[in-house]
């Protein structure tokens, strides 16, 4: 039997008949005349000796793929999904990232899950991805930000909760409260309300929180095209060093949101300190435009898997790579 073993030819033969001919080891045993043990050994030695290398091929992009794989150890990300650039216009979202966040929402989101959602351009885009929702999932979605009395109600974590809920065959709540107070003690005092408490308390039950990177930057800033922050603020922070925003609380390129907390102490929204503690905390932002706010939001610890595009990633990797 050994003998057999240390013939490279005969392992060669063998090899070449499992793996390039697509033959069973019962049919090798049979045209080899060898038993089904030797055949086993051999397909072994062949991938110790160098004649067979497998390689595993991701079906979609081999270069995403690998870049995924980086991107999550370099960022201590649990999952990192990447999808081709397509958005040709900076104001518009990447259809391909709606789609992929809708596809990863509907393979982790399970019944009586409470999901958290955010607001925004990015998330509608989420809600109303060309993406087949197979089956319904009764989980309960949960606005984690007010925005009543602002424009485009159609982004609000409201609506949003309730197209999510609606897509998903599942139930949501409503928070009946602004984005933002004139003083922090009347937002304290609102958020004893009976109505708004309900709601609130659940945000320390949530299992998943999907939600928007807003950018600082007030070309392609969502919040000051929908009158939650005017252009006066947004220009104080970004002289303090603001990159982005998540449920309107804004930061740094280190996650810090000290130098903002007075702006963010007023906004009707989940806590920070509490979001962190989301088993799955899912970021979704794609463009080069993001690149800032997206590494803020990752240094910060606000997110645990991050959906974006291939101009964003490797803004990501290339960030990483500069740094000291």
């Amino acid at each position: 039997m050994r003998k057999l073993i240390d013939d490279v030819r005969l392992i060669f033969k063998c090899c070449s008949l499992y793996y390039q001919d697509g033959v069973g080891q019962k049919e090798i045993c049979q045209t080899l005349g060898i038993s089904r043990p030797t055949v086993s050994r051999m397909l072994s030695a062949g991938k110790e000796l160098g004649i067979v290398k497998i390689e595993i091929h991701n079906p979609d992009n081999l270069l995403y793929g690998q870049l995924e794989r980086k991107l999550e150890k370099l960022f201590n990300l649990q999952e990192v999904i990447i999808v081709p650039s397509t958005a040709t216009d900076k104001s518009t979202v990447n259809p391909e990232i709606g789609r992929a966040a809708l596809k990863f929402m509907t393979r982790i989101l399970r019944d009586k899950d409470l999901v958290g959602v955010s607001m925004g351009t990015t998330l509608q885009s989420v809600a109303r991805a060309d993406f087949f929702v197979d089956g319904e999932i009764n989980c309960t979605f949960v606005p984690v930000l007010g925005g009543v009395g602002e424009s485009r109600p159609d982004l609000h974590s409201n609506y949003i909760a309730q197209e999510f809920a609606e897509r998903f065959g599942g139930n949501c709540v409503q928070l009946f409260a602004p984005a933002l107070f004139s003083k922090r003690a009347l937002l304290e005092e609102f958020s004893q309300e009976k109505t708004i408490r309900k709601v609130t308390n659940l945000f320390g039950k949530l299992d998943v929180l999907i939600m928007g990177i807003g950018s600082a930057d007030a070309e392609f800033s969502t919040v000051l095209n929908t009158g939650y922050v005017d252009r006066r603020s947004l220009e104080i922070f970004g002289r303090r060093g603001a990159v982005g925003d998540i449920i309107l609380r804004y930061f740094d390129i280190n996650g810090n949101t000290a130098p903002f907390d007075e702006f963010n102490r007023r906004v009707a929204g989940i806590q920070l300190s509490l979001l962190k503690k989301i088993p799955c905390r899912v970021g979704v932002a794609g463009g080069k435009h993001k690149i800032q706010a997206v590494a803020g939001a990752i240094n910060g610890g606000y997110l645990t898997v991050l959906i974006t595009d291939i101009d964003c990633a490797q803004g990501l990797l290339n960030l990483k790579s500069d740094a000291p």
